[in-house]
């Protein structure tokens, strides 16, 4: 299935961007999900600037939420902010129109910026090269920033760019927002800007956004445009070939939720705006302060990399920083399902990457349940219970938003019943769960007495009065609930659910312990508030005592639920391959009465419980319980929630392959589509999984008393685990290594206390070139430029192509003229040319092209730690990389895009340096040109030549090529050689 996949997505990765490297219209809704960005205040969907017809596009606001019918409120769609029109003589850009010469979509998570550059040719046969990007604003969450560069590259004449805002969004359908009015300003350097003021249907909430436009590098006019409800800025300007025009536009946006006169404040935000440069600048710079807390550095596999700095970016963008009456739903603020409801997603799966990264973050979260407390009470109270009842679906004010009735996901016309807004009431001991991990995790006393304190203490006297005697059997139990295992909706006692009440209720009281000895006057106030008596505690303790746990002592296997061993079992392997749910297979009722899960539910409490002392955190239990449930569980199509938490528990029993599947299976499943429903919204919870079974698997990180200790166990290929985590206002730093790199640099022991330092060897990153380094495609661009000479009539041979070794397109098409003279059109069409005949030919490039010694060289440097860039002057680096099978053993790549000086220039070799994370000086790099060795000693680096000393033999050191090279022995030779000194290897 990932096989698959990975061949149709159109997907590269680099350590920090994810590039998509073709326009594929099947993959619309999908990509829009992937290419979300956000600030924390608002989420944008990747929707194109241009428009296509059934497009799915979106920017959700947190807290923006308006009424519907069936799901009762939803996230609303708020004005899109994106449309950018340009005309080019009349012909309008559009990917489904003209030719598609080159694309390339990245998204840089690194500084939460999306950018698109593509060579386009109109209809009418004018070629522009556009480039867009846009981000929100991690400085100002109010502040939106888009930038659209064009060239014209074989036409003169005039470019119109129209931006606009959209205030007729819709939510598949539905309608949210009423006009209220619209109008244009001047700012006071006199740039245009327009405005739009709406207000949701039914909820009444205000919203004001406001849109600027600059243009510079041409004399534009610029012109109010659009109709009501689309205010619209258009700028024209005439353009020669080869000139580079560029378009800002910049956007604001508020709501009443923040200011009472939205539209004003948008239109007063967007006057006091500085340009783009300085607001890129300014959102670099955040999120570098972000990543020094919450990045996480895999070594030796650039997938598993780009995937979880990928996922812990979209949990940035999606928690609110500035706001603790909002918190992540579902799905983000990336998708339409769900509806933006917030699920225990947050709280079990979300929360603990922020309280050991963010704490801040956590907090805001986990204030958003104490400002809901009042729809929890009244949801127990409507059920004819005491205390607080969390909603399983929450929206804006707490109250269960769980739709009751559903469509069948079939033709079928009978209506599907919903119980987990009824029965799923692991909700209220997740939140305590989180209240306890954040108080643990941070030392937080002065949060825990004024908002977590409650939280637990009046959700525990829900459980007081949910919980049942039996008298027959004389123990408590818990009847009519629905597990973590949803394929089971008609339970008696579940044990996750009743374990974790017995759990929950310990922790009441010992909340309620440290409030009389530490805050006397908040117990009693709590105590009064809540009615937590002496009766009310003593109950309590007789729970935690008596309450039912069906657990076997001689096999060590707990039952899921009362009855569960008694279900008809199954063999999942009998229906493979499949792509469906076990439960769409079987129908709701089918699966209901087999043995199948739709996610952990016992292996789910094991691993919650797992550092609680007692027969839950023994290895002898978890392993017969994995043994039992783990082939039981529709681990594929049942819950996006699984794969993580399995591969925890995997890599705790030491079945490295198993956690290594699994953890992929959970990074992938936005980025690749693994289960064909990305494009709905980012699997938020999944992504939190994939931190913790980094972290608490891979890693191994445990808690004892003073601070976190690491027990590693890196899957196969991984030469480096580096990360922080908070503890109780310290920070801890884990770098932990595979066994053979702690071999190789004679380390014994890795840092598992967090503490230690540790020895870095001088050299930490090697840069290849790629034409006569890692694969020979000299021979086709040779006939790529001899075809052009041909045609032009000018004298080439292979002796002329061989100075055009290192050289860029431009520089080698110049060399090739010899002086004769070409216009800048002419220039650009002859390149456009020769690349297209360059691009025919290595359509058969394979791994069979990698010449001799280059895979076992990358695998080396992989298994020593060693980061591995490119640096090739080709615009097709990407391409041949891919085709060569090495992407895998890549972490960046710089090339004709990268820079604009080509070699002897420097910049190309610093640029990758700089994408590797390495100073120049411990970087080498290996080139076979003149001007490569050049370029790199001019940026400070080791170089290495491959061939003869004629063209290479200022480089450190020369080699006639890769074959038979060892790192150790070069490595050796490099130690030794001072960078003024070259040494010459023969």
């Amino acid at each position: 299935m990932t096989k698959h996949k990975e061949q149709n997505c159109h997907n590269t990765y680099t350590d920090w961007a994810v590039i998509e490297t073709q326009f594929d219209p099947t993959q619309l809704h999908y990509k829009e999900t992937v290419f979300t960005v956000g600030n924390g205040y608002l989420g944008t969907r990747g929707s194109f600037e241009e428009g296509y017809l059934g497009a799915m596009g979106a920017t959700l606001i947190h807290g923006v939420y308006d009424d519907v019918p069936v799901v009762h409120t939803e996230l609303a769609n708020c004005p899109d902010w994106l449309p950018l029109v340009v005309i080019i003589n009349g012909d309008r850009f559009r990917l489904d129109q003209g030719e598609i010469l080159s694309y390339r979509r990245q998204l840089d998570v690194r500084r939460g910026v999306l950018s698109r550059d593509v060579r386009w040719r109109s209809e009418s046969g004018y070629t522009v090269d556009i480039h867009l990007e846009r981000f929100a604003s991690l400085v100002d969450q109010h502040v939106l920033a888009l930038r659209c560069q064009v060239t014209a590259l074989n036409f003169e004449g005039k470019v119109e760019i129209q931006a606009s805002i959209n205030g007729y969004p819709d939510n598949q359908g539905v309608m949210h927002w009423e006009w209220l009015n619209q109008g244009d300003v001047t700012t006071d350097e006199g740039a245009h800007a327009a405005w739009i003021h709406l207000r949701t249907r039914n909820t009444g909430i205000e919203l004001g956004m406001a849109t600027r436009v600059t243009v510079s590098d041409a004399n534009a006019s610029v012109r109010v445009s659009g109709c009501q409800g689309y205010p619209s800025l258009a700028a024209t300007f005439p353009v020669q070939s080869g000139q580079t025009v560029t378009l800002e536009k910049l956007v604001t946006v508020f709501t009443s939720r923040e200011e009472k006169a939205p539209a004003q404040a948008a239109v007063d935000k967007i006057k006091q705006q500085p340009n783009y440069a300085t607001l890129l600048s300014a959102q670099e710079a955040a999120w570098e302060e972000v990543w020094q807390s919450s990045d996480v550095v895999i070594e030796g596999d650039i997938k598993a990399q780009l995937a979880i700095r990928y996922n812990l970016f979209q949990l940035l963008i999606s928690a609110p920083r500035h706001d603790d009456t909002v918190s992540i739903p579902a799905k983000t603020l990336s998708g339409f399902a769900y509806r933006g409801h917030v699920f225990w997603d947050t709280e079990i799966f979300i929360q603990p990457f922020l309280i050991f990264t963010q704490p801040d973050l956590a907090r805001n979260l986990l204030t958003y349940r104490y400002h809901t407390l009042n729809g929890a009470r009244r949801k127990a109270k409507d059920s004819g219970y005491k205390g607080a009842m969390f909603a399983w679906e929450s929206a804006g004010t707490g109250d269960e938003v769980t739709p009751r009735w559903v469509p069948p996901a079939d033709d079928s016309e009978e209506l599907v019943r919903i119980w987990c807004g009824d029965r799923e009431l692991h909700i209220n001991t997740d939140v305590a769960y989180a209240v306890w991990q954040y108080w643990q995790a941070t030392g937080d006393d002065a949060w825990m007495r004024d908002y977590g304190a409650e939280l637990v203490l009046d959700t525990a006297v829900y459980w007081g009065s949910r919980v049942e005697w039996n008298p027959k059997q004389e123990h408590y139990e818990i009847r009519e609930v629905i597990g973590t295992d949803e394929y089971h909706e008609h339970v008696s006692n579940n044990t996750f659910t009743n374990r974790m009440v017995q759990w929950h209720l310990e922790k009441a009281l010992v909340v309620l312990d440290w409030l009389h000895k530490q805050y006397p006057e908040q117990a009693a106030t709590l105590e009064g508030k809540l009615l937590v008596t002496l009766e009310r505690q003593a109950r309590w303790r007789d729970i935690i005592s008596n309450i039912w746990i069906p657990y076997d002592p001689e096999t060590g296997i707990i039952e899921q639920c009362e009855g569960f061993f008694k279900l008809e079992d199954i063999n999942l392997a009998d229906y493979e391959p499949r792509t469906k749910s076990m439960q769409t297979i079987l129908g709701i009722e089918g699966a209901s009465k087999r043995q199948v899960l739709k996610q952990p539910d016992v292996l789910m409490l094991l691993y919650l419980l797992r550092e609680t002392p007692g027969i839950f955190s023994d290895l002898r239990t978890l392993q017969a319980n994995w043994d039992y449930y783990a082939p039981r569980t529709d681990i594929t199509y049942g819950s996006s929630l699984g794969p993580a938490i399995h591969a925890a528990l995997a890599s705790y029993l030491n079945q490295p392959e198993e956690a290594y599947e699994r953890f992929m299976q959970a990074a992938l499943v936005d980025l690749e589509d693994t289960r064909r429903n990305a494009k709905e919204g980012i699997h938020a919870a999944s992504a939190g999984g994939v931190w913790q079974a980094l972290v608490f698997g891979f890693a191994g990180i445990r808690i004892n008393d003073t601070y976190p200790q690491a027990k590693p166990h890196l899957p196969k290929g991984w030469t480096r685990l580096k990360f922080k985590l908070q503890w109780r206002g310290e920070w801890y730093e884990f770098d932990l290594r595979s066994e053979e790199v702690k071999e190789e640099l004679g380390q014994m022991e890795d840092n598992t206390n967090g503490k230690s330092a540790e020895h870095k060897p001088e050299i930490q990153g090697v840069i290849f070139d790629l034409d006569g380094v890692l694969t020979e495609t000299a021979e086709y661009h040779y006939r790529g430029w001899q075809r052009l000479a041909d045609e032009e009539g000018i004298p080439f041979n292979r002796e002329a192509n061989e100075a055009m070794r290192g050289l860029s397109r431009r520089d080698s098409l110049l060399l090739m003229l010899n002086g004769q003279s070409r216009t800048e059109e002419q220039l650009e069409e002859m390149m456009e040319r020769k690349n297209r005949y360059y691009l025919e030919f290595i359509k058969d490039v394979s791994p069979a092209d990698l010449l001799p010694g280059a895979v076992e060289l990358l695998d080396e440097l992989r298994a020593a730690g060693i980061k591995v860039g490119i640096g090739s002057a080709s615009k097709n680096a990407q391409e041949v990389i891919q085709r060569l099978g090495i992407s895998d053993r890549v972490d960046t790549i710089s090339d004709g895009y990268s820079v604009t000086r080509s070699k002897p220039a420097p910049d190309l070799f610093l640029h990758a340096a700089e994408q590797l994370g390495l100073a120049p000086e411990h970087c080498v790099v290996v080139e076979d040109a003149a001007s490569g060795v050049e370029a790199a000693l001019a940026a400070g680096m080791l170089a290495v030549g491959l061939g003869p000393v004629e063209r290479v033999g200022v480089a450190h050191v020369v080699l006639p090529s890769l074959e038979g090279v060892q790192w150790a022995d070069l490595l050796a030779k490099l130690s030794h050689v001072e960078r003024s000194v070259h040494v010459q290897v023969r």
